[in-house]
């Protein structure tokens, strides 16, 4: 059983597959906006320009900011967007439910906002400080998971996955803190160590700000 995980659940757990296909196609529906709105920055201009004849400054001061939305665009597909990841952990981890999920801060960066939370099981103490970041690279705090709890499927030294309950809302997690937590990876025997592995959950996240030292202060105690 993954750590910190909760035996009983108040409703039908989530169906994966279709939480997979809407996150996946809010990615697609994000990139393609934003493709687009760089697309036409360039594009406006230099059409404008060979069917005017114009030179001028302002007519062509849109495509350095269309290459800029591109730019920025490719790194958020490459260091801001989680689906991947989630889908290899639901495959090795079931969905668990708990009752508690409580953000501590959160922070904006241009990969997506990062918050920090925890995610608490009665009874139980000692759950690490997790950060977050939406799969589909959406910035908001999914509505009512403070209130109503939310399913994990993962193991909280390694990392795992945030559903929302009712929503198509899905949270990549990794410690806040990976050294600190370092110590119960140890202590995961050969099973966990294996399925941990075989979501890829067992390495630090290295191309991301959610992952990098110093980005965000740790939680005062």
């Amino acid at each position: 059983m993954a750590y910190g995980s909760q035996t009983s659940a108040p409703a039908e757990a989530p169906d994966v597959a279709q939480i997979l296909r809407a996150n996946r196609f809010a990615v697609a529906r994000l990139m393609a906006v934003r493709l687009l709105i760089a697309g036409l920055l360039v594009a406006v201009p230099v059409v404008v320009t060979r069917a005017t004849g114009t030179n001028s400054f302002f007519l062509v001061l849109p495509i350095p900011f269309g290459v800029g939305v591109f730019i920025l665009t490719v790194y958020r597909a490459l260091y801001g967007i989680r689906v991947s990841q989630c889908a290899r952990v639901l495959r090795d981890y079931p969905l668990e439910f708990h009752p508690r999920v409580l953000k501590k801060r959160e922070r904006w960066t241009e990969y997506g906002n990062v918050f920090d939370v925890r995610v608490t099981t009665r009874g139980q103490h000692g759950a690490p400080l997790m950060r977050a970041v939406n799969a589909a690279g959406r910035r908001r705090w999914p509505e009512g998971v403070e209130e109503g709890g939310a399913w994990l499927a993962g193991d909280l030294p390694f990392g795992g996955v945030l559903v929302v309950p009712g929503t198509n809302a899905m949270l990549f997690l990794k410690p806040a803190d990976w050294d600190k937590t370092a110590r119960k990876r140890e202590e995961a025997g050969a099973e966990r160590l294996a399925r941990a592995q075989r979501a890829r959950l067992t390495r630090r996240t290295k191309h991301a700000v959610m992952m990098r030292s110093g980005d965000m202060s740790p939680e005062a105690p």
